[in-house]
């Protein structure tokens, strides 16, 4: 029998609607993490439904990190200014301008990979593989399976999603496609470090120490 407190418990672990969380737990028997893996698949299903439809709204969201170290500007797209802005959009957004900031992605999504980028890898990944002492005939096939690795770190809809590292932040969108029941897509993003790219002084405190006792001997 599913219970009140079981939708509850669904609820706050997918995110989904209450009467979707009754029905997945309904046709597994009230197994929470079987009704999870139905909602995630569900989702995918709808979400694939809407790929296609345009999104020329949403918001550009902005984040900073606590220390003031870290920020981020992300564009998220939606189909209609209604939806955008809505709590659970903006909440998506930040969300997603928090994976940036700690997750470092350098893109979208792999087709924005420069090819020129991924023969870099791929080169790498094969001399690796060849260090290894791997046999000439597996050694693409184990380079296709690491690049698959390359692309989670450093695609964005590709990275574990931080808050919950079971889905990927794709998922993560595509459950909340189900559930806004729009298009959303992240259409691109900035990150900033403080102090990013300059290269900073590397002083010796023994040798400025001994400067200044030489200087004192004059």
């Amino acid at each position: 029998m599913v219970t009140a407190a079981m939708v509850k418990e669904l609820r706050q672990k997918s995110g989904a609607g209450m009467m979707d969380c009754k029905k997945a737990l309904e046709k597994n028997n009230g197994d929470i993490e079987k009704a999870m893996e139905y909602l995630r698949e569900k989702g995918l299903s709808e979400a694939a439904k809407k790929a296609d439809r345009v999104t020329a709204e949403g918001l550009v969201h902005s984040y900073i990190h606590g220390n003031g170290k870290i920020g981020v500007l992300v564009e998220v797209n939606c189909e209609t200014d209604f939806v955008a802005k809505t709590d659970e959009f903006k909440e998506l957004c930040h969300d997603i301008a928090m994976q940036i900031a700690a997750s470092q992605p350098q893109y979208v999504s792999r087709e924005e990979v420069p090819e020129d980028v991924l023969e870099k890898e791929r080169k790498i990944l094969r001399a690796q593989a060849l260090n290894e002492g791997k046999p000439e005939n597996i050694v693409e096939k184990m380079v296709e399976g690491r690049l698959n690795k390359y692309y989670k770190e450093i695609c964005l809809l590709e990275q574990p999603f931080v808050k919950d590292p079971d889905i990927s932040v794709e998922d993560l969108i595509k459950q909340k496609i189900a559930k806004i029941g729009e298009n959303i897509s992240v259409r691109r993003f900035t990150r900033y470090e403080l102090g990013e790219g300059i290269e900073k002084k590397n002083e010796d405190f023994a040798a400025e120490v001994q400067a200044i006792a030489d200087a004192g001997k004059c």
